[in-house]
């Protein structure tokens, strides 16, 4: 299990892209449009940078549901792998089967 503070700063840094997803879209069109006069783009630039560092999606980290961690990660179910195979051997996950052969 995760720390929690691990968590919570997870879903706060998720709470921060979202609140800035519509400036930074706006702000990046403005940066990439071939039209503006080459003042435009820098001064969208430097407004792009001085938005928080966590506003940033790349920032982001997927996290398992259940247990907090970080890796192994199965973004179709978006639980880790130890925790998916203890539910799909209880049969708790439709649609997955154990192999054999």
């Amino acid at each position: 299990m995760a720390k929690t503070c691990l968590i919570e700063r997870e879903q706060k840094r998720r709470d921060t892209v979202e609140k800035f997803a519509a400036k930074r879209a706006e702000l990046t069109a403005a940066m990439n449009n071939a039209a503006a006069s080459p003042e435009e783009r820098r001064a969208a630039r430097l407004k792009l940078q001085s938005l928080p560092r966590n506003s940033s999606p790349v920032r982001l980290r997927n996290r398992c549901a259940l247990t907090g961690r970080p890796r192994g990660v199965f973004s179709k179910f978006g639980i880790a792998r130890g925790k998916l195979r203890e539910l799909m051997m209880r049969g708790e996950v439709p649609g997955v089967t154990k192999a054999s052969w």
